[in-house]
């Protein structure tokens, strides 16, 4: 049984999780997400379960920065899983009158996702991030009375006895989070038909056209990218990592062909994993 950390307990990374490997393995539960890579990077658990990219929002840099720059731990899976966020709190509290509702918190990216339904419906109410949806649901279970309510989940609402005020709250129905699995060694998991290899490219400062060269290097093999992405160096003033996730597993011959043609222009390449990938269609816990 592998212990697998990851945000509190019904958060959408738990949800994310419990879909991802079922109840067959020991679910560690943490505040911060600083907290979660850390404990699989000190060994405390086996892997971390990280939400890295959502259909709304985009790329989770902070999370993206932290495996990049932080901890050195592979991927072993990635999976997609809905964001479904609904409006928590009590019924009794509010009675179905919204301007009873004095203030709303969740997780920033949780709250982006909702901004359309908050200003039509409780433009009034003032705004507050907190680390997680499952902490907001927490917090306003701790404070009745006060016109709190949160923006989580339905097992948030569940574990902690609060009620669903307004369900799907979220903007957009195509509401999904890209998750991944880090750990230092691959977690058993049913087959997938679809494998990745994500890589990090720096390229060389005095080489004009360099991306241009890198990309041609995949082009010309037919080597399909489903993301590619700059995120700064954090050494100097336009200097920049590429995030590139291959449509490919690294034991193929041309994947490792074409790595080999971008680091003999100059270029770094860091591997980050190669992995199954599992669509959310692909019920895992079946």
């Amino acid at each position: 049984m592998a212990r697998i950390a990851l945000l509190p307990e019904g958060s959408v990374s738990h949800e994310a999780a419990l879909h991802l490997a079922g109840k067959d393995h020991q679910f560690v539960h943490y505040k911060l997400i600083s907290d979660v890579f850390l404990s699989t990077a000190r060994g405390d658990s086996d892997y971390s379960v990280i939400p890295i990219e959502n259909t709304i929002e985009g790329s989770v840099n902070l999370h993206m920065d932290w495996i990049v720059h932080e901890v050195d731990l592979p991927f072993q899976a990635e999976w997609v899983y809905p964001s479904i966020q609904n409006l928590v709190g009590r019924q009794k509290e509010v009675q179905g009158d919204w301007s009873n509702i004095q203030k709303i918190m969740s997780h920033p990216v949780a709250m982006a996702q909702c901004m359309q339904y908050i200003r039509t419906y409780l433009p009034h109410a003032e705004l507050e991030h907190v680390s997680s949806t499952a902490e907001a649901i927490r917090i306003v279970k701790q404070n009745p009375d006060r016109g709190w309510a949160a923006i989580g989940t339905t097992i948030g609402a569940q574990t902690h006895g609060l009620d669903i005020l307004a369900p799907k709250v979220t903007d957009h129905q195509n509401n999904f989070t890209r998750f991944v699995l880090i750990g230092k060694k691959p977690l058993q998991l049913p087959p997938s038909a679809a494998q990745k290899t994500t890589i990090l490219v720096t390229l060389p400062e005095d080489f004009p056209g360099a991306l241009h060269q890198v990309l041609s290097a995949f082009a010309w093999r037919r080597i399909n990218l489903s993301r590619i992405e700059s995120r700064p160096t954090k050494r100097k003033l336009g200097s920049y990592y590429f995030y590139i996730d291959v449509e490919m597993a690294l034991d193929t011959v041309l994947l490792p062909a074409a790595i080999e043609e971008i680091e003999a222009i100059g270029c770094q390449v860091r591997i980050l994993g190669t992995y199954p990938s599992y669509s959310y269609e692909f019920s895992l816990a079946d």
